[in-house]
C-alpha cells in the first residue's frame, strides 16, 4: 500500500506553495501528494528548504512495502513487520508538516486546490486502472482472497476519492488497495486552507499546545471506544487520521516560529525505532509491559509522536544547515518517486502472486523475493514519475 500538499500560498505547500508550476527538484514532498518542501515565505523572506524530509520519505514508503511483501514472501520478523502499516501514519504526519512549512500568505484556495489534483489525481487514476486488472475480476478464482468480483460503485467511489469514508474493508481498500490513503488526504487538503488560516498568528506555544490537543483527544476518543463501543459510534477514518495530520501542522508552526531545539537525527532514530520494537513488543507479550493494553489502544497516537519527533528532528537540522544523507541524490530520487512506488507495489506484488503463489515457508531466504519485486517496483515508479506523474502535475498545475 504509501503515503501531500499546500494551502491557499503560492507554490502548493506541501504540495508547497511555491509560486512555481514545478517544485524544485530535491524539494520535500507531503505525504503521498508529495510537493515541494520548499519553504514558505514573506513576500521579501523564503524560508530554507527541508531536502532531507523527501529522503526520509522513501524510507516511510519501503517500510510499507516490507509489509505487503509478508503476504508473498514471509521472513522470520513477520510479526514485526506488520507495523510496515504505520508509514501512513507517517506519511499524514509528514503532509500537515510540509504543508504549514511551505504554505504561502497570499494563495488562492482554488489554487491550492488545483495543484493538489494536479499532485496526486492523474497518476492516482492511471494507477487505479492497472489494479482493477489485478484486484478484480467478474468470477473471482477460488482461494485469492484479494481478488473481488467487479463493483461499479466501489470503483466509482474509488475514483472519486470517497471510499475512505466507508469502515467497511470491501469499499476502504477498493479500487488500488492503497488508495484510501488518498481518500484520506483529499480530505485534509480540503480543509487545510482554513487551518491554515485559522493557525497563522500561533506562535511555538501555540503550536505545541496544539499537538498535544490532537493527542490527548485521539488517545481519549480510542480508549472511550474501548470502554464503551455501544455508545460512541465509530469514526471514518479521515476523521481517525487528521489527529497526526494536525500534529504535524502543530510541530511545523512551532519550528515556522524559530523553535529549533538540537536533537541530533541518530537519537530521532533510536527513538522512533525503540518506540516500534516496545509497541512489537507490548503487543506480543502484553503481561510483561505494564500499560500494554492502552499502549495498543492509543497506537496510532504513539506513533504519531514518534514520527513527529523524527520529522522534526530531521527539519530541524536541515534548517541549521547540518550535513544529511538523506538530501544525496539518490534518496533524493527515491523520495520524488515514493508516491508512485507506493501506489504500483502492492499491484505488482499480487499480480506475481497470482501467477505465482506464495514464495515459500517462512524463511530469510525469501529475501530475494524482496530484491526482486523492489528493483520492479523501483523501475516502474521511476518511469511513472518522469513520464506521468512529473510532466501531468506541470501541465495541470498551471503558469507561475
Amino acid at each position: 500500500m504509501t503515503k501531500a500538499a499546500e494551502e491557499n500560498q503560492t507554490q502548493p505547500p506541501a504540495v508547497p506553495a511555491a509560486d512555481a508550476s514545478t517544485p524544485p527538484p530535491g524539494a520535500p514532498v507531503s505525504a503521498f501528494p508529495g510537493e515541494s518542501g520548499a519553504p514558505p515565505s514573506s513576500p521579501s523572506k523564503r524560508l530554507p528548504r527541508v531536502e532531507s524530509l523527501t529522503g526520509l520519505r522513501w524510507w516511510a514508503a519501503f517500510f510499507v512495502f516490507c509489509h505487503h511483501m509478508t503476504n508473498l514472501a514471509p521472513l522470520p520478523i513477520f510479526d514485526f513487520l506488520k507495523y510496515g502499516t504505520s508509514g501512513v501514519t507517517f506519511f499524514f504526519v509528514l503532509s500537515g508538516f510540509v504543508l504549514t512549512w511551505s504554505a504561502q500568505p497570499g494563495t488562492k484556495i482554488r489554487t491550492f486546490y488545483r495543484r493538489r489534483f494536479a499532485r496526486i489525481f492523474p497518476l492516482y487514476i492511471l494507477t487505479l486502472v492497472a489494479a482493477f486488472f489485478v484486484f478484480y475480476r467478474v468470477d473471482p478464482p477460488a482461494g485469492m482472497s484479494w481478488i473481488k468480483p467487479v463493483s461499479v460503485s466501489v470503483l466509482v467511489l474509488s475514483a472519486l476519492l470517497l471510499h475512505g469514508w466507508s469502515n467497511n474493508p470491501t469499499i476502504l481498500y477498493g479500487g488500488n488497495p492503497a488508495g484510501w490513503t488518498l481518500s484520506v488526504e483529499a480530505f485534509f487538503y480540503a480543509y487545510f486552507p482554513f487551518v491554515w488560516r485559522a493557525t497563522q498568528k500561533l506562535k511555538v506555544a501555540g503550536g505545541l499546545i496544539l499537538c498535544v490537543a490532537v493527542l490527548v483527544i485521539g488517545g481519549a476518543y480510542r480508549l472511550a471506544l474501548f470502554h464503551y463501543k455501544a455508545d460512541i459510534p465509530v469514526l471514518p477514518q479521515p476523521v481517525l487520521h487528521s489527529v497526526a495530520f494536525l500534529f504535524g501542522i502543530g510541530l511545523a508552526i512551532a519550528l515556522r516560529s524559530g523553535w529549533k531545539p538540537r536533537i541530533p537525527v541518530w537519537f530521532a532514530f533510536v527513538v522512533t525505532g525503540g518506540g516500534l520494537w516496545l509497541l512489537w513488543y507490548s503487543g506480543s507479550h502484553p503481561t510483561q509491559v505494564p500499560g500494554a493494553v492502552t499502549m495498543g489502544l492509543c497506537q496510532k497516537e504513539i506513533l504519531t509522536l514518534l514520527y513527529g519527533f523524527l520529522i522534526f528532528a530531521v527539519a530541524a537540522r536541515d534548517i541549521r544547515g547540518g550535513r544529511s544523507l538523506l538530501r544525496s541524490k539518490p534518496l533524493v530520487a527515491l523520495g520524488q518517486w515514493s508516491y508512485a512506488f507506493y501506489l504500483v507495489h502492492a499491484t505488482i506484488l499480487y499480480a506475481i502472486k497470482e501467477y505465482h503463489g506464495i514464495a515459500g515457508p517462512i524463511g530469510w531466504a525469501n529475501l530475494t523475493w524482496y530484491a526482486g519485486v523492489l528493483v520492479l517496483s523501483i523501475f516502474a515508479s521511476a518511469v511513472l514519475y518522469k513520464f506521468v506523474e512529473h510532466p501531468m502535475e506541470r501541465l495541470l498545475r498551471g503558469p507561475r
